[in-house]
């Protein structure tokens, strides 16, 4: 990954490269308190200890994935934090689509930050939040993309995918990190200029897993299910029920026809 440097404007400008890490996320909260610019990214060759979202451990095989951590010091509130899993997830998903257009296989978004290829997750995204005194220190946003990947463990095997399982053919990792980065620049500059998802929110909902399906919610007041109409500008899921439209902005949210879900 040694061209990232010249293909963005700041993103990346600070770059730390591992063959074997306990998690990305890990190594960039280190490096975040010991004061690592905005737009730092740590990649790895592997994980030992990849987490997913709700501490859910992340497959990190060799060689096999894209294990990558990005670290920023934004100037907005705390509130605007979990739109940037938002921001991030459009920006893959737009990367992804330069390599799967000419096998005619579209990269959705299962909200809020999960990438899926024919009903199957291909990337996950965890986004965590530091605090000092109510104001963002930094935040690290964690990309794992299963890109050459041929094998997954029995308990996900039904779930997961991977770019070159879904499109037939091969994938350069450096070449789909770089487009990534891309990509997040420019997602992300729309977002600081809005304060929210509003001049994002048009391409988001095009590549929407959820839009226009059955979705079942599961938060701390129980489960419920209806249809999802899109998100709002501040990145919250519309759930239409028999009771009346929800907003969504946390729990498990369950997409009829994904991940085994029927």
């Amino acid at each position: 990954m040694t061209h990232i440097n010249d293909t963005t404007k700041w993103i990346g400008k600070e770059s730390y490269y591992y063959d074997t890490i306990s998690s990305t996320n890990t190594k960039a909260r280190e490096l975040a308190q010991k004061g690592c610019s905005h737009g730092t990214i740590i990649l790895a060759e592997e994980q030992e200890a990849g987490v997913g979202r709700r501490g859910r451990s992340w497959s990190s095989s060799k060689g096999d994935g894209i294990y990558m951590s990005i670290v920023l010091r934004p100037d907005i509130s705390p509130e605007q934090s979990p739109m940037l899993t938002l921001v991030t997830a459009l920006a893959v998903a737009k990367a992804i689509l330069t390599f799967s257009k000419a096998s005619n296989v579209i990269p959705f978004i299962k909200w809020p930050n999960d990438i899926v290829l024919r009903g199957k997750k291909v990337c996950g995204i965890l986004t965590e939040l530091i605090l000092q005194k109510n104001v963002i220190d930094y935040v690290v946003i964690g990309v794992g993309i299963n890109v050459h990947n041929s094998y997954f463990p029995s308990e996900i095997a039904d779930t997961a995918t991977s770019l070159e399982l879904e499109l037939g053919h091969g994938v350069a990792r450096e070449r789909l990190v770089e487009q990534v980065l891309q990509e997040f620049e420019k997602c992300y500059a729309l977002f600081l200029q809005a304060g929210d998802l509003q001049l994002l929110k048009e391409d988001y909902q095009k590549l929407s897993a959820n839009k226009g399906r059955e979705v079942c919610v599961l938060d701390p007041h129980g489960e419920y299910r209806g249809i999802a109409k899109g998100i709002t500008d501040d990145g919250e899921l519309v759930v239409e029920t028999k009771e009346g439209t929800r907003l969504v902005s946390g729990g498990e949210v369950s997409v009829r026809g994904i991940y085994g879900y029927v």
